[in-house]
């Protein structure tokens, strides 16, 4: 469930939430990121990523995965909407940021924005572009997905690969029942943040709405672990899954209803633990 969990753009209801977006791009960098671990690795293995690549990152976020990727030779670009997260994702790749970077060769930018504000004058173009905010959580995120999407593959040469990515079924997500709440708290707005369940066929409609070609695809077991319930709450609100319920009720409400919600995830010594599958699509550019 970015990504990301992992829509980190506030929903679109009537009335925004009103939360701290630097401490949710904290908690996002420092708790939730790094559940998401195994589906970065998964892809840049099989896709073979290193000094040939050239990564366009969607929903970039913090930066973990274009980290990630950079390590391995890389030369990435990320892309999102949220100045918070991006400040972060700065710190990590950039050599002003970062002087740590430098020493470490890393080749990165990082732009806010869509991604048609990525592209670079006489710079290639892009063989990999991955959008790892999995969807099949919030109502409408196939949509977005899309129009990203739309704007990102003219960036791409002929068959560069594209990495969807989305929530398993919600069988094999235990933390789908922690999502509920959100369905439930935010059912009175019935807004295009609400959460729906995941489909099986998520990835493979948007990829054939973008004009792709299907080139495979797998399953990563991705399980959220947290130190207690506190920063389980914390991690999971910065996913921006629980905005539209906080907009029908409010912070402290929902982080109430989710530390309730987690009760049968945790463990004897206060630890949370959820297993979790997400899948992830892989197209070519036509």
């Amino acid at each position: 469930m970015t990504p990301t969990l992992v829509r980190h753009h506030l929903a679109h209801v009537d009335s925004p939430p009103r939360v701290d977006l630097g401490a949710r791009a904290r908690d996002w960098s420092e708790i939730q990121e790094r559940m998401l671990v195994p589906l970065y690795e998964t892809v840049h293995e099989r896709l073979e990523v290193g000094p040939a690549t050239r990564l366009l990152g969607l929903g970039c976020g913090s930066g973990l995965a274009l980290l990630m990727a950079a390590t391995r030779g890389a030369a990435v670009t990320g892309v999102d909407s949220s100045p918070e997260r991006l400040a972060l994702a700065r710190e990590r790749l950039l050599p002003d940021a970062a002087p740590g970077a430098r020493a470490r060769g890393l080749t990165a930018r990082i732009v806010e924005g869509t991604p048609r504000n990525a592209a670079a004058a006489q710079a290639p173009a892009y063989n990999l572009i991955t959008a790892f905010d999995p969807i099949g959580c919030l109502a409408g995120d196939a949509e977005r997905l899309g129009d990203l999407l739309a704007e990102a593959t003219p960036l791409a040469e002929h068959g560069a690969a594209v990495v969807l990515t989305g929530w398993g079924p919600p069988e094999r997500c235990a933390t789908s029942s922690v999502l509920r709440v959100a369905a439930k708290l935010a059912d009175p707005l019935r807004s295009a943040g609400s959460w729906r369940p995941a489909c099986r066929d998520d990835l493979e409609e948007v990829a054939q709405r973008a004009g792709l070609r299907i080139d495979g695809s797998g399953r990563v077991s991705c399980p959220f672990g947290y130190a207690d319930a506190d920063s389980a709450v914390r991690g999971l609100l910065s996913t921006g899954l629980f905005d539209a319920g906080i907009a029908a009720a409010d912070e402290e409400q929902v982080g109430k209803e989710l530390a309730e919600a987690l009760h049968p995830h945790q463990r004897a010594d206060g630890t949370v633990w959820m297993p979790n599958v997400f899948r992830y699509l892989i197209a070519r550019v036509r």
